[in-house]
């Protein structure tokens, strides 16, 4: 029986027309997407910049260090968004084997001595300058077109309602090997987030109940057996146990999560004010302009400013949510599904893990959160939704 209920794709549904001079490519791109995803980024700028301009240890006494590089970032994400709009997600949809290999490729690198380790976990590669590159960050991206590709080639072509089981088998595989990979670095925050991509790219497909009720069986599973054969390093077993009873050590793998919510337990409605913050200004927090940036909207900001970053990650998942209702083929709606899941989730973990409701599994706050490979993978996920918009079919 065929899954969750989806719309009939296929070509009989539209015909592909030109845009004209009035339904030009500008005038399709969702605004309140982009001017969301831009306020984020411009809101992050700030924080990163109160939250390391003190720091002399990390910024070699120029307190611009992290708001420039931030800043450069949110550029070279933008510069991305455009190149993936001019190129178009049905470009690339022919380019996916190429970018498939890359990523595994350089997932593959990491494990080499070229890869480095951060916060414990061994998940970048590090390059001239100064600069440094998070593979997985690419693999989301690479994962949710590739699966949107196999499972939507023959609904698209009218050959098929939904996706076989075939189909779905193949998908999975597909998924299964940079997770696998990732995995073994360890990156348990990144896999958690491409679990949940596949679960929403599976149900955007309509692929059949029994993948998605099997594949939730198999997490379970997975993680039991993970955690009963001890493949879980040291300090990732501490976040959890920290998470279960946040007074087990306090002063230890506890900290970060207690010195978070003291931050944002002290901003009050209003916030203490920009550059104010005696968490923030003191240095309580770390890891404060990346895993943490959270903290420093909640102790300076406040309920008001925090709410208006919530406010704004809502924003750009209702209107990807309305990008992937609109669009008529099935790869544009299973590629906007997947982009969905992982703000989605993403964005529920890591201001989760600030408040101690999840625990804390290093990742970024998107758009917010300092950190190059992040920017850019968003961005490009940005690009990848304005295309779909920009794309849609011209009804006959």
């Amino acid at each position: 029986m065929a899954g969750f209920s989806v719309p009939r794709y296929g070509p009989e549904r539209s015909a592909w027309g030109r845009l004209t001079a009035r339904d030009s490519m500008v005038r399709r791109l969702d605004w309140p997407l982009l001017g969301s995803a831009v306020a984020l980024s411009f809101i992050g700028s700030l924080l990163v910049w109160s939250a390391t301009r003190g720091r002399d240890s990390l910024t070699h006494g120029d307190p611009y260090y992290f708001l420039l590089r931030h800043a450069l970032n949110t550029g070279i994400g933008m510069a991305l968004m455009i190149g993936t709009i001019w190129l178009g997600h049905r470009t690339l949809r022919g380019a996916v084997p190429v970018l498939y290999g890359l990523s595994v490729v350089l997932v593959l690198i990491v494990l080499t001595p070229l890869g480095a380790t951060v916060n414990g976990a061994h998940a970048w590669i590090l390059l001239p300058g100064g600069f440094s590159l998070q593979p997985s960050e690419f693999t989301k991206i690479t994962i949710i077109l590739g699966m949107a590709m196999l499972l939507a080639a023959r609904v698209d072509a009218g050959d098929q309602l939904y996706p076989d089981h075939r189909t779905v088998a193949k998908a999975l595989g597909l998924a299964a090997l940079p997770m696998a990979i990732v995995m073994g670095m360890p990156d348990l925050g990144s896999v958690m987030v491409m679990v949940v991509i596949v679960l929403g790219v599976l149900l955007a497909s309509g692929a059949p109940n029994r993948w998605i009720f099997g594949l939730l069986g198999a997490g379970v599973a997975g993680a039991v057996a993970v955690w009963q054969l001890g493949l879980l390093d040291d300090y990732q077993i501490a976040r959890f146990a920290a998470f279960a009873n946040p007074a087990l050590d306090p002063a230890g793998v506890g900290y970060n999560t207690n010195q978070a919510r003291i931050a944002i337990g002290s901003g009050g409605l209003y916030g203490t004010g920009l550059f104010q913050g005696t968490q923030t200004t003191g240095q309580f927090v770390p890891e404060q302009q990346t895993d943490f940036v959270f903290t420093v909207a909640g102790e300076e900001l406040g309920f008001l400013g925090a709410g208006l970053i919530l406010v704004l990650l809502g924003i750009v998942l209702w209107r990807a949510c309305r990008i992937a209702r609109e669009t008529t083929e099935l790869y544009g709606t299973v590629v906007a599904a997947g982009i969905i899941a992982w703000f989605a989730f993403q964005s529920f973990e890591n201001i989760g893990m600030t408040l101690g409701i999840m625990p804390v599994a290093g990742l970024p706050l998107p758009f917010v959160s300092y950190g190059g490979s992040s920017m850019f993978a968003v961005w490009v996920a940005i690009g990848l939704l304005q295309s779909i918009r920009v794309q849609r079919p011209i009804t006959a």
